[in-house]
């Protein structure tokens, strides 16, 4: 069992690897704007937390062996970038000064490399609409390369990420996508949950970023 704390517990992906988590046993405290949002499961404690409030974050980080960030300020938020990196930094900040040592921060598929070299979200076919959420989570991608401190991970999924059954089945990669014999890139949020909960117990990607699919 270990000592979980899942910042984003409702989000798309956050309520996945808290469901994950909890049916592995292990005792998750879920750190969220809404504690009354959190599925009610066993060995998981909802707690009212705010990803920019560095030092009350620290406090509520204390104890566990692994924090896991699924924070996302929602893609209505207007400045969207810049809370991203703020936010970002404001987690890695907490999770040192806790003294928690191992993160995984599960970001966007942007900042993967396509076969050319560049970065999906610098192409021109990038919808526009999800660019700003896109280039705040590369950043924080950049800003944990510099962190020799902690042991933390990023976790990119593929462009296609869906609603769907978990098979406990994926493939790893690191810095580009994933594909599969017909040129596919996707995975179930589900699926994506077992292979970070997995990451979680048994660390392969110390200080590097990875991504999952079929």
């Amino acid at each position: 069992m270990m000592k979980i704390a899942l910042i984003g517990a409702t989000g798309f992906v956050g309520k996945e690897i808290l469901k994950e988590a909890a049916a592995r046993g292990d005792s998750v405290t879920a750190l969220v704007r809404n504690p009354a949002k959190v599925e009610k499961l066993g060995g998981v404690t909802a707690v009212e937390a705010d990803a920019l409030d560095t030092a009350a974050l620290s406090e509520q980080l204390k104890g566990h062996d692994v924090v896991i960030s699924a924070y996302n300020p929602g893609w209505a938020e207007p400045d969207i970038q810049a809370v991203h990196i703020k936010a970002s930094k404001s987690i890695t900040e907490a999770t040192k000064t806790a003294g928690v040592k191992r993160l995984i921060v599960i970001g966007g598929a942007g900042s993967l490399y396509a076969e050319d070299g560049t970065q999906f979200v610098d192409g021109a076919h990038f919808p526009a609409e999800y660019k700003e959420g896109a280039l705040g989570a590369r950043q924080a991608l950049t800003d944990l390369r510099a962190e020799t401190a902690i042991d933390w991970s990023f976790v990119s999924p593929p462009f296609n990420l869906a609603p769907g059954p978990r098979t406990g089945k994926y493939r790893l990669g690191k810095e580009n996508p994933v594909f599969d014999a017909e040129g596919k890139s996707a995975i179930s949020a589900s699926d994506l949950a077992v292979a970070i909960i997995d990451e979680a117990h048994n660390p392969k990607h110390k200080q590097q970023r990875f991504t999952a699919a079929y």
